[in-house]
């Protein structure tokens, strides 16, 4: 009997209207476009607008595509997960929110938390639940509005994040294809580098937290940046090496889309040329969750059934990861 892959079906991002562009940024910060582009690459970040629209307005949008353009119904839908670290509340999960929002009311459902890396995290949990044999249709949902916890009187983070969201459709495939192999990663130690102090258990939401603005993204750059590139390629390197990948092989590299210089680190690291990397920042930012689903969403019409692409991303905590995935549909819509 041949083995049970987990394969991508179909994609669909979202992006919220407005722009928040460096130019806009330089009229309320000591901030100037160069400096953003040379250090970032980034340009532009979408940012979701209005009362109450928390990361369940964007993950119900990239879902509500989903289904649409896989012609799935929402009761054919066994399993949604959603990976983000803004969820609109604690609890109830922002992942049942969707559902509600969308319709899907035969499906489980749970949030998933690894920072960054979370889609990938989310994505491989996802695999197994196909793997089994006992679930179809799984979505996976990659969402958050960062917008909602950074600080734009800091213009070391402010200029680094956007809002965006993605979704995938896992299905069950037997010929080979789907996802192969992950390398997943995390070490503690990033907690003291990279995380927002205030609103969990540890530090509760009181007038103090809030005036020293603890609710906010705090990162120590140069850490980060450093820990980043050495593990986000470290991971990739594993990962071509077990599966005796060589660079040629790879039809794409789809790395988190955090900062240029890291991007470039992982795929020199590789030995991938430039025009073989998924690469969107300076469009979106970094939507965190979002990166790579985005990077797959817009890339989709040029891939082809058996296409290789190595995912990789980094997150705070710290935690980091690579998969391989043998892309299972011709380039359309989907």
């Amino acid at each position: 009997m041949s083995k049970i892959n987990a394969a991508i079906t179909g994609i669909h991002g979202w992006v919220p209207e407005y722009v928040l562009t460096n130019e806009e940024l330089e009229t309320f910060l000591d901030t100037t476009d160069e400096w953003i582009m040379t250090r970032t690459g980034i340009r532009e970040r979408h940012i979701l607008k209005g009362e109450n629209m928390g990361t369940s307005v964007i993950g119900t949008e990239a879902v509500k595509g989903l289904l649409e353009k896989t012609n799935t119904a929402p009761d054919e839908v066994d399993l949604v997960i959603c990976a983000t670290v803004t969820p609109d509340m604690l609890f109830p999960a922002t992942s049942t929110i969707i559902c509600d929002k969308v319709g899907i009311k035969n499906a489980f459902s749970f949030d998933l938390n690894a920072a960054c890396t979370g889609f990938l995290y989310a994505l491989d949990t996802a695999r197994r639940y196909v793997e089994s044999g006992s679930y179809k249709k799984v979505i996976v949902v990659g969402a958050d509005k960062m917008s909602s916890i950074v600080d734009y009187t800091d213009r070391t983070t402010c200029v680094l994040f956007g809002d965006a969201g993605g979704a995938v459709l896992l299905e069950p495939t037997s010929d080979g294809l789907g996802i192969i192999d992950s390398v997943l990663k995390s070490d503690g130690m990033g907690r003291d580098h990279l995380y927002q102090k205030a609103g969990g258990s540890s530090y509760p939401p009181t007038h103090e937290t809030i005036d020293a603005r603890q609710h906010y993204i705090y990162q120590e750059g140069q850490a980060v940046f450093k820990f980043a590139v050495t593990k986000m390629a470290d991971v990739s390197a594993e990962i071509m090496e077990r599966n005796n990948l060589g660079a040629e092989d790879i039809s794409y590299l789809v790395p988190h889309q955090a900062n240029m210089r890291i991007i470039d680190a992982t795929a020199r690291r590789m030995g991938i040329e430039r025009d073989k990397v998924m690469i969107n920042i300076e469009r979106y930012g970094n939507t965190t969750n979002a990166t790579i689903p985005m990077c797959l969403h817009e890339w989709s019409p040029k891939l082809q059934k058996g296409d290789i692409l190595v995912l990789a991303a980094f997150g705070g905590g710290f935690t980091w990861g690579s998969m391989y995935i043998k892309w299972a549909v011709n380039g359309s819509s989907k």
